[in-house]
């Protein structure tokens, strides 16, 4: 399209204005635009991987996996950082969660608890579960650290899948949630914590990745349907996951105290995220695991309750913070 000879004339004489180092600046722009607001400029320098790992923090282990290389993060908008520190006085490195939401793990729960299925959704629900379980096995037989961090690129979406949901019917209906939208969400965080942790023991090659994309992409829209056609069959299945994640925890333990798998110090982010002792080791963090996931049956299978009494999530107050 050709231009008019009008701004022909503009683009002569405004263009080296217009688009000159100097004419856009952004401090020319604030000062010329906005005088009456003062923004304040920030920078947000992340360690160098070096500093980090010869530093040691409450674990005296690895560096900061969370914060690799140096970055700049530039901002106009006023969005300041947190400065945090731990009980001692050192400063807190985990940008992915705070000391709030770390926590000791009851180690007390009953492991053996089981829902025995009864109606015909719970049989299917439970034997899907044990269905899945055989091909697991024969991908991972005894490598029980690539087995858990497969486990937990599962085991991580029905909570975020379940929390989105019922927060849209929550703003459907114009109506509370009795804290379901947290809990579950809470339970999606802290099974991808768990994803975090064995990603320090155990490096996934090329094909684990590529089946976990595959495996998350065909669970997701799965879940996602059976959520939408029956919650109570989809928190009953999941109920019975976490029964199964237990039992493959226990093996795990099995083969650490066989000598079968070598008992490495537990990685960093273990330590700080279960408030373990900095001696902790590997052992230490699938006992804290396998806790988790016992906390995490008893709410789904309680959830699934709540439906087959034909009530709603929302008239029962949900479990937040159970660990």
């Amino acid at each position: 399209m050709m231009m008019s000879r009008y701004g022909a004339k503009v683009m002569v004489t405004a263009g080296p204005r217009l688009f000159s180092s100097s004419a856009v600046s952004p401090n020319h722009l604030l000062n010329s635009r906005v005088p009456a607001r003062e923004f304040s400029k920030m920078t947000f320098e992340k360690k160098k991987t070096e500093d980090n790992q010869s530093e040691k923090g409450s674990s005296g282990g690895k560096g900061d996996q969370g914060n690799k290389g140096e970055q700049l993060v530039v901002s106009y908008w006023g969005v300041k950082p947190m400065k945090i520190t731990k009980d001692d006085g050192t400063e807190w490195k985990w940008s992915c969660f705070r000391p709030w939401e770390t926590y000791k793990a009851d180690l007390t729960i009953d492991l053996k608890k089981h829902h025995v299925p009864s109606t015909l959704p719970d049989k299917l629900a439970y034997w899907t579960v044990k269905s899945l379980r055989w091909p697991t096995d024969l991908f991972f037989q005894r490598r029980y650290g690539c087995r858990a961090m497969m486990l937990e690129t599962v085991a991580a979406v029905p909570g975020m899948v379940g929390g989105m949901l019922v927060h849209c019917k929550s703003l459907r209906r114009f109506e509370q949630s009795g804290g379901w939208i947290k809990a579950l969400l809470e339970e999606a965080e802290n099974e991808r914590m768990h994803l975090m942790t064995f990603m320090e023991v155990a490096k996934p090659n090329w094909y684990e990745r590529a089946l976990v994309i595959a495996v998350q992409g065909v669970f997701f829209n799965t879940y996602f349907l059976g959520y939408i056609i029956s919650p109570k069959f989809a928190h009953r299945m999941v109920g019975y996951l976490e029964e199964e994640a237990i039992h493959s925890y226990t093996e795990f333990l099995k083969e650490l105290d066989n000598g079968n798998i070598e008992n490495v110090p537990a990685p960093a982010i273990a330590i700080d995220y279960w408030r373990l002792p900095a001696d902790a080791t590997l052992r230490d963090v699938v006992m804290v695991v396998r806790a988790d996931e016992a906390h995490h049956r008893d709410v789904n299978h309680y959830a699934s309750d709540i439906h087959y009494q034909g009530r709603e999530l929302k008239e029962a107050p949900a479990p937040i913070g159970y660990h």
